[in-house]
């Protein structure tokens, strides 16, 4: 990571023509720069501006000029002084036309002025190490650019004003009295008696510490599909008709479909809403024994993708009976979500209906033709409603719900704190429980910057795009 003291400089608007291109300035000298570029429309004589000129929040309407006068383009700037700005540094933001040309043209008249290209995220990591923001709220910045649905946004939004943080910052104020306690017993031993001081703690920790920090991890375990995307796997023998089905589902024709079996011998993958959920769809490789070494991987590619789903669209041909190969699949899937699609309901022998194993007589099923598009939609509402029903949208709509990291951290504060509370009842002494309940916060403090590494900041931040 570069000096946090550079000037940095990038376009903050997305790629492309379009109607408003935006290159946001942050860093010490941000208002002389735009000073030495930028000239009022109400100035006449092009005297340009002088830094002090600028009234922070005001928008100015003028022309950007090189060295020689020469009009780039006309544009509106704003500046927001330190510390009322994005950063907490001076920023300036000029809203010029979107065409890439002129963007970049200005760019590269701030470059010879000494201004760097900002890193991926540095504006947003400026603001996280100059204390305008936690690390949650940081993250939070790229979920809401990155949500795919309404639910995620809310969700996303939730965590933005914080309340992740708040939550955190209650679960580690009484982790801290309670390591002031165990000091106590450590240092004053006398004071109290050993029993009494355990039984307090004991009963501090499994009241107000353990059950916030399950609620938060059985909240990610309940709706990290509206942050996420739901993964739903097609899965099926081969010839089944999982690729006419994802190309149904897509609206598109992504997968090639023929007669021939195993046809599909890699993972194709899509994003698509679903009745406004995001969902990330996988079509595999038919499930079944093969000699070929090509689609024997695709084969295992596909049980390990069943395993990593949240939810399995399990198809067989309706009114053929079940075959070894459906058994297989099945087995494959184990005790994961799925709902039975019984496809091809267009052929001949579709009226014929096939004996349902006992095993299978429970399943949520739906009988469709993937080829004539027949009873697709009605497939589209049943996803919708079984993954309503599992992620517990209606416990967590308007609830900060914890991305992966928040999530292994937060089990690792949860596993120290039970180690913490199994020394106790086992009477260890306070000194190796205070080493407990320190990891129990530090785990925590990871969550919200407190404690973070730089080489986490490093993955998280590089994961923005330019100009956020």
């Amino acid at each position: 990571m570069l000096g946090d003291k550079d000037n940095i400089a990038a376009i903050a608007t997305p790629p492309g023509k379009g109607g408003i291109g935006i290159i946001r300035i942050s860093g010490p000298d941000a208002l002389p720069l735009a000073a030495s570029l930028f000239s009022k429309s109400a100035d006449p004589e092009k005297k340009g501006m002088k830094p002090g000129d600028f009234i922070s929040h005001r928008m100015y309407h003028g022309y950007i000029r090189t060295a020689g006068g020469r009009v780039v383009d006309e544009v509106l700037l704003v500046c927001m002084k330190s510390p009322r700005s994005y950063t907490c540094e001076d920023v300036v933001e000029i809203q010029a036309h979107s065409g890439p040309a002129v963007l970049r043209k200005i760019l590269e008249l701030l470059m010879a002025k000494g201004v760097r290209l900002a890193e991926p995220g540095e504006f947003t990591r400026r603001a996280f190490l100059n204390g305008r923001i936690d690390l949650t709220r940081a993250e939070a910045v790229m979920d809401i650019i990155e949500a795919g649905s309404a639910d995620a946004s809310e969700a996303a939004a939730a965590q933005v004003r914080g309340e992740l943080k708040q939550q955190i910052e209650m679960i580690r104020e009484k982790l801290l009295q309670i390591q002031s306690e165990t000091a106590a017993a450590i240092d004053f031993p006398e004071d109290t008696g050993e029993e009494i001081r355990t039984e307090r703690i004991l009963k501090e920790i499994k009241e107000h510490v353990c059950p916030p920090l399950e609620t938060l991890l059985q909240r990610y375990e309940d709706a990290h599909v509206l942050r996420e995307g739901l993964r739903l796997t097609i899965a099926g023998k081969p010839n089944v008709g999982k690729s006419s089905l994802m190309n149904r589902l897509l609206r598109k024709e992504r997968a090639i479909v023929t007669p021939v079996p195993g046809t599909t011998r890699d993972m194709i993958e899509e994003n698509l809403l679903i009745r406004g959920i995001s969902i990330v769809l996988t079509d595999t490789a038919g499930v079944h024994d093969s000699d070929d070494p090509v689609e024997k991987i695709g084969i295992e590619r596909s049980r390990e993708r069943i395993q990593q789903a949240d939810l399995i669209l399990f198809m067989t041909d309706t009114g053929s009976p079940v075959t070894k190969e459906d058994h297989a699949v099945f087995s494959a899937i184990g005790s994961k979500p799925l709902i039975w699609i019984r496809n091809k309901s267009d052929l001949k022998n579709a009226g014929a209906e096939a004996e349902i194993p006992k095993a299978w007589a429970h399943l949520p099923r739906i009988t469709i033709s993937a080829l004539q598009n027949r009873g697709t939609d009605k497939l589209r509402d049943l996803i919708a409603e079984t993954v309503l029903r599992s992620s517990g949208k209606e416990k967590a709509a308007g609830t900060v719900i914890p991305n992966l990291r928040h999530k292994q951290a937060l089990e690792k504060s949860l596993t120290a704190v039970k180690t913490a509370v199994e020394g106790m009842e086992n009477e260890l002494p306070f000194e190796l429980i205070s080493i407990d309940l320190q990891d129990a916060l530090d785990f925590l403090g990871e969550i919200i910057g407190l404690t973070v590494k730089e080489d986490v900041l490093d993955r998280i931040f590089s994961n923005f795009c330019i100009g956020k």
